[in-house]
């Protein structure tokens, strides 16, 4: 920041100030002083600097008024001199009138503070008094602290703690309702002894953002010049400060970023103290400091805005304007700026593109500094608030972020070049080439910063510059040092005054340093003679320049001249050709660039005034003297007296400027050498175009269109009937809404290709702002398929768009994206027929696998003997299963008539499902589906060798092959072997449990010996368990005896139940013999002796007949009797008939 004495006002009478309030809001400044003093001064804004409106409240004190106090909420001010008469006033009508008045007779009162929000007063009485007052003038509570004298009071930004400060310097905290809680610990009066007065104390309340999360806000200062700055009341960690001075006042401004410290300071070797201003950050650095004249200063205030402070010094008012250190900068025509807002603790970046009036915004914490240039653009902030690491981000001129690195030193200084990025902390620097090589390197440069001297501590760097081949760095001793660039080799030392700013002329030839008073000095680093001088007289290397300015804050070397820059010098900038100056241009800009004789200045403290709606007015051109000379000179004099002028004073915008009037003149020599002299390609072959034209008005009508002059230019073609030309230069700008009309409007035939053309245009126009309606009219009209595809695709017209598929011929190349189309929004059908249509079958088979359309798919894969089917199939599968979607994955195989797989898996569900003791009738659906899936399986095979064959061998021949071909391809397994085997198990178990429930204990007894087959596929405890129960109700106890061995020889069995099954066989053959019936013990010997009868489905028994019926499915047997009951085939329910 930079600030400098701007304006004093001076009190009537010569009476002394002791006191001076600046309300933020409204703009008012109040001071008190001896004699009563009391006056209330209003800033009145002008074009040109500001006056002052002085408003005198009614003469009411008696005493010298020692407090004043503003209440910005109620627009009220509250006053208080030596003889503690109280005084609220308010304004009414331009006049300050009192609205309440206190005086307790008793004290003097010290401190007056409101709180944030307005509500409540804190008064503070030398005696200890303390009064808490709302703001309609009611007492809230009142305290006698005994025994202290009380000089200061503060409010926390919460309101809910008030801070005391004793005369002491003692500071105690208590709590809004008037308890003690603590006192608060001062740690910047270590080795202090004796007791020290307190003067100041200022809370800031956080309504204009913190520059950093956790940022201290509350200072507490002493009269000898110890400060500390807190977090929080009870912060164990504040910042210390020993500012050296004696301090009468202290106050934050508006955003809590600078601490300003007033009173006054011994001078070096000299008894006489001289009054500054010490301007401290939160974090304890020292920024700047502002020399007062007068002899005592007794108070301190700040503007809303943080741009202007004022004083209180013996009987006048001093004013001081401060330039800010906005974090911000200017890359490719957007300014780019940083604020804080109160309701976030981030850093709101704003990059404004000042072409397009757009803003992009961006959020960074703990936002350190912006740097510019180019097209590029650095932040750097901390990284991470528990460790030092930080991080440069390279973001493009819309804040989009390129790349970034985190490094290890703290950027304090950051510069950018073309492809360099250089930052440093007060130790090292770091070098990044950003555009070469994404590649980071680190120097410290520890060894060249140590003096000659041995033992003498290292020199901080306080400020860096640098171009493409040269790198400046500053230290705080004032010792500059050149190094070259990109290997960083000294190149050479300079002796200056420390350096605040740093720049670098275009050619690096000269160096423009500002020191920390505002003084700026001119280096010439290399050898150059200036523009105008003879070839042989060359400044010195090293030498500063005769050029010496005050209250410098800004500067900018031009872009294409290393002899010209511009400077700002309190409110006026000053632009300098050698060392000589222009006259000066009013303003408080900050400059942007300079370049082709033209300063862009923005007006950041406007801008910050409404961040985020940054305005175009705040954006301010000056072309400097030249310029205006020479525009001047063409409209007045002519070209050939102004060309002479601009071949004495040469530039590229000069003759720029002069090849633009010669044209407009139609002077086509004079516009042609002055293109050359400018070096402008583009003009010199307009020029010649130009010179090959023979009609005066076509010329006129191009070089008003080559000046943006488009309806003039379009007016001229049309009063010479030349249409085309018109349309020509309408199609050049893109204007196809007034080449459409101009097509329709002429007279005669218009190009149907040309019309076409201006329609498709004009849909793309609206396309482009996804207005598909209006597009579709207009691609219609311009017969752009593809187009017409992709709006009815983002209208949801897929009835027009199918039409549209329709009517395209055979492999247009349209029809695949068609097809994607329908596949991404699930129509099947569609898809299909358009892939189909452009001979595409495997796209269309993809499309029905990613839509799940199994069906579909098989169907088209075997039209178009597609092999690739199985892969899709398999990989689908595994998929389901692996959701556990077996039924899901068994019907895909079933529909792709992958018959075998889904047997598998079918029989793996039927396994699963007998395993959890099931329904049986359940199980044994599960186990007929899986081995009708085999038969189908088998009937696939049949029917496939059957093709094979070709009708050359005879049926057995192909039935004979495929069993064969099974027999190869499957050997050994089980599923094809035995694929009834489930189904029969579960089948003879129900058809036992039926015929004894029925009462038909033999033919019971008969299944469920025949159950015996099957111990592997049902529990051998269940079929012996039922075995036992069929033979004991037929009497056969022989067979039951068995049963009953067989159940308490299971392994399977647990103890306690093998128990239980001895104790019934104990009370069952206790009362039978174990013998069967002579009848079931010849059918128990035929059955085996003879060979194995197969079993009749229906009813449980053996058939002896020889006359049965076969099922035509399940190939199982029934005896011909029985069967003649039932419409459906009892294992497997396929039809009798």
């Amino acid at each position: 920041m930079f600030i400098y004495l701007s304006k004093k006002i001076a009190i009537p009478n010569s009476i002394h100030l002791k006191c001076v309030s600046w309300n933020k809001d409204q703009g008012f400044i109040a001071c008190g002083g001896d004699d009563g003093l009391l006056k209330v001064l209003k800033l009145e804004t002008q074009t040109v600097g500001f006056e002052w409106e002085t408003i005198t409240p009614y003469q009411s004190f008696l005493g010298a008024v020692q407090v004043v106090t503003w209440n910005e909420q109620y627009e009220k001010l509250t006053t208080s001199d030596q003889n503690g008469l109280i005084i609220v006033w308010m304004l009414y009508k331009g006049a300050w009138y009192e609205e309440m008045i206190n005086n307790r007779n008793k004290s003097v009162v010290r401190s007056m503070s409101w709180n944030a929000d307005g509500q409540k007063i804190c008064i503070v009485y030398e005696d200890g008094a303390v009064i808490v007052g709302s703001v309609d003038g009611n007492r809230i509570w009142g305290k006698e602290l005994k025994g202290n004298q009380l000089a200061h009071v503060a409010w926390s930004p919460d309101s809910k703690v008030l801070l005391f400060g004793m005369a002491n310097g003692e500071v105690q905290i208590f709590d809004n309702h008037g308890n003690f809680i603590m006192k608060l610990a001062i740690s910047c009066l270590t080795n202090v002894t004796g007791a020290v007065r307190i003067a100041g104390i200022h809370w800031y309340t956080g309504t204009g953002g913190y520059v950093e999360p956790d940022c201290p806000c509350l200072a507490i200062c002493f009269q000898n010049g110890r400060c500390q700055i807190m977090r929080y009341e009870t912060d164990e960690n504040p910042v210390c400060i020993d500012t050296m001075m004696n301090v009468v006042s202290i106050q934050w401004n508006h955003c809590g970023s600078v601490l300003a410290v007033a009173g006054s300071l011994r001078a070096l070797n000299s008894d006489v103290e001289i009054n500054v201003v010490q301007f401290y950050t939160p974090f304890g650095e020292h920024l700047r400091t502002l020399k007062v004249p007068g002899k005592e200063m007794t108070g301190v205030a700040w503007e809303g805005g943080g741009l202007r402070i004022s004083l209180a010094v013996d009987s006048y008012i001093y004013f001081a304007n401060i330039r800010p250190d906005y974090k911000w900068g200017y890359c490719c025509s957007t300014v780019v700026y940083a604020f804080t807002k109160p309701e976030r603790q981030d850093y709101c970046v704003i990059f404004w593109d000042t072409k397009n009036n757009e803003k992009f915004v961006k959020y960074v914490k703990s936002l350190m500094s912006i740097t510019t240039s180019g097209d590029f653009c650095t932040l750097a902030s901390k990284a991470d608030d528990t460790q030092p690491q930080y991080v440069l981000i390279l973001c493009n001129s819309i804040g989009t972020p390129l790349d970034s690195k985190y490094i290890d030193i703290c950027p304090l200084f950051v510069t950018m070049t073309r492809t360099h990025v250089i930052a440093a902390s007060k130790e090292a620097l770091y070098l990044w080439q950003y555009r070469v090589a994404n590649k980071l390197t680190a120097l410290e440069i520890n060894q060249v910063t140590r003096t000659k001297k041995e033992g003498r501590e290292r020199d901080p760097i306080c400020s860096i510059t640098a171009t493409d081949n040269t790198l400046i760095v500053g230290r705080e001793s004032g010792i500059i040092h050149r190094y070259s660039l990109p290997n960083v080799i000294l190149i050479q030392k300079y002796q200056m005054n420390r350096a605040h700013h740093l720049s670098l002329n275009c050619n690096s030839s000269r160096l423009a340093v500002i020191d920390i008073s505002g003084v700026l000095t001119l280096l010439d680093v290399e050898a150059h003679a200036p523009s105008g001088d003879a070839a042989g007289s060359q400044v010195p290397i090293g030498g500063p320049s005769k050029l010496e300015r005050k209250d410098v804050w800004d500067m900018k070397w031009a872009k294409d001249n290393p002899d010209l820059f511009a400077m700002m010098e309190k409110t006026r900038m000053y632009v300098f050709r050698n060392l000589d100056p222009e006259e000066p241009i009013q303003t408080s800009g900050y400059i942007c660039s300079f370049e082709d004789l033209e300063i862009k200045s923005v007006l950041l403290d406007e801008i910050m005034k409404d961040p985020e709606k940054p305005n175009k007015d705040n954006l301010i051109n000056f072309e400097i003297r030249s310029l205006r000379d020479s525009r001047a000179l063409i409209e007045k004099v002519g070209i050939a007296d102004a060309s002479q002028f601009i071949e004495d004073n040469p530039h590229p915008r000069l003759w720029r400027l002069l090849a633009e009037a010669a044209l407009q003149q139609l002077d086509l020599k004079t516009a042609e050498q002055a293109f050359v002299r400018c070096k402008d390609n583009q003009g010199i072959e307009f020029v010649k175009r130009l010179g090959n034209l023979q009609s005066e008005p076509m010329k006129q009508a191009e070089v008003a269109a080559y000046f943006s002059r488009f309806e003039e230019a379009e007016r001229m073609y049309l009063d010479m009937d030349r249409r085309d030309l018109a349309i020509s230069l309408r199609m050049k700008l893109g204007d196809w809404f007034r080449v459409l009309q101009l097509l329709k409007t002429g007279s005669g035939d218009c190009d149907d290709a040309l019309l076409e053309q201006a329609y498709n245009a004009i849909g793309d126009y609206f396309a482009d702002r996804q207005k598909w309606v209006n597009a579709v009219q207009y691609y219609l009209q311009g017969r752009h398929q593809e187009k017409l595809a992709e709006c009815y695709y983002m209208l949801e017209d897929y009835d027009n768009l199918e039409k549209l598929t329709n009517s395209l011929p055979e492999n247009h190349k349209l029809l695949p994206d068609i097809g994607q189309m329908f596949t991404t929004v699930g129509m099947c059908e569609q898809a299909v027929n358009a892939y189909l249509k452009c001979n595409q079958a495997k796209a269309a088979v993809d499309s029905c696998v990613h839509l799940n359309q199994w069906n579909k798919a098989v169907e088209l894969a075997r039209t178009h003997n597609m092999k690739e089917i199985k892969p899709l199939l398999s990989k689908y599968a595994s998929h389901l299963l692996e959701k556990n979607k077996i039924l899901e994955a068994v019907e895909l195989y079933q529909k792709a008539h992958h018959f075998l797989d889904a047997a598998k898996l079918m029989f793996k569900i039927a396994d699963e499902e007998a395993k959890k003791r099931t329904r049986p009738l359940r199980v044994k659906k599960l186990y007929v589906l899986a081995a009708r899936l085999v038969e189908n399986h088998h009937e696939q095979k049949k029917t496939l060798q059957q093709t094979k064959a070709k009708g050359k061998k005879s049926e057995a021949t192909f039935a004979l092959a495929g069993l064969l071909e099974e027999d190869t391809t499957s050997s050994g397994n089980r599923v094809l072997e035995n694929a009834w085997r489930g189904a029969e198990a579960y089948h003879f178990f129900l058809l036992a449990q039926r015929h004894l429930y029925e009462g038909y204990t033999e033919n019971a007894m008969h299944t469920a010996l025949h159950l015996r087959e099957y111990e592997d596929i049902i529990p051998a405890v269940e079929i012996y368990s039922l075995l036992a129960v069929c033979s004991s109700a037929s009497r056969a106890f022989g067979t039951c005896s068995q049963a009953f061995i067989k159940l308490e020889a299971l392994e399977s069995v647990d103890p306690e139940q093998r128990l239980l099954y001895e104790d019934l066989a104990l009370e069952i053959f206790t009362k039978h013999a174990p013998k069967d019936s002579r009848a079931l013990q010849l059918d128990a010997a035929s059955e085996g002796t003879a060979e194995k009868l197969p079993t009749c489905i229906v009813s449980g028994l053996p058939i002896h007949d020889y006359h049965l019926w076969m099922c035509n499915v399940c190939k199982h047997c029934a005896q011909s009797n029985e069967i003649s009951k039932y419409n459906y085939c009892p294992l497997c329910h396929s039809s009798v008939g």
